[in-house]
């Protein structure tokens, strides 16, 4: 009968993990979606300044890579579905949207770290920026010469450096902050740790 019991526990125990998983995905990725419609700053072509990053860096380090990979992917798609007006065609739709959110997901890799959502924030920033950045040398340097952040720029890979950089800073810079905020009262779900109990029941 133990040995039943404990069969029992170890075949439902991964199917509750990952409705629980599941249901946190929608909650973040809807909550990150509500978010990006408060815009702190809205910039003429495309790009804004918004709180819709943290939740989704909080959902990728309590679940991994490939969960945050694919809860970011989501919200990309979403993004395209609801705010896809700033999109040139088909590549700024795949570069501006799917690809450009998907590397938030990165933040998976320091799952468990002390210091996780701090570098996990930089790095799929860093990555979301560069896709952004590709793509503004490629689909929107039929932009140039423009003028942003007050300066005209006749350069595509400076005007887009400047463009995409400005609003991805800013949006890093709110989601360490939001991080530092949260951290202590939400360190608990922040490393994970309410998972790893859920895991040993």
């Amino acid at each position: 009968m133990s040995n039943e019991r404990t069969s029992n526990v170890r075949r439902t125990g991964p199917v509750r993990l990952s409705t629980r998983c599941l249901a946190e995905a929608a909650i973040l990725v809807a909550l990150a979606q509500i978010l990006s419609y408060i815009k702190l700053y809205q910039f003429p072509n495309g790009g804004s300044v918004t709180l819709a990053t943290f939740p989704l860096m909080l959902f990728a380090v309590r679940w991994g890579l490939r969960p945050g990979l694919l809860a970011c992917f989501a919200y990309g798609s979403l993004q395209l579905i609801f705010d896809g007006a700033y999109a040139w065609g088909w590549a700024s739709m795949l570069l501006d949207y799917l690809l450009a959110f998907t590397p938030l997901g990165l933040a998976g890799l320091f799952r468990g770290k002390k210091w996780g959502i701090f570098v996990g924030t930089v790095l799929g920033c860093f990555c979301r920026f560069v896709i952004h950045f590709i793509s503004g040398i490629t689909v929107y340097r039929i932009l140039v010469p423009t003028e942003t952040v007050g300066i005209l720029f006749t350069n595509p890979y400076f005007y887009s450096l400047a463009y995409n950089g400005t609003y991805m800073l800013a949006n890093t810079a709110l989601a360490l902050v939001i991080a530092a905020l949260l951290y202590v009262p939400l360190k608990k779900y922040i490393l994970a740790q309410d998972l790893l109990g859920a895991q040993e029941q």
